[in-house]
């Protein structure tokens, strides 16, 4: 299994080399996800892309740190959606 990390470094990578990848992206994160990893994601998580820019820098804060790493590493596999 991959993790988290790996997953979403796989995502970032072809955003940036596929112009097309990135549009479907933005517009319909989980579609766009779920294809290119090859997962289900729960119709019950939410998933929000943003775009940074020149002016404006966006900064996810990573869960709470009561979340154990294999928790995170489900909830990021889209494998579960609460604990």
């Amino acid at each position: 299994m991959r993790s988290g990390d790996e997953m979403l470094a796989q995502i970032v990578e072809k955003s940036t080399v596929d112009a097309g990848f990135r549009q479907q992206l933005l517009a319909d994160p989980k579609t766009a996800i779920s294809g290119e990893l090859g997962i289900t994601i729960p119709d019950s998580m939410n998933i929000q892309i943003h775009e940074s820019d020149m002016q404006t820098v966006h900064l996810a804060l990573p869960p709470d740190p009561h979340i154990t790493e294999e928790q995170m590493e489900a909830i990021s596999a889209g494998l579960c959606c609460c604990w």
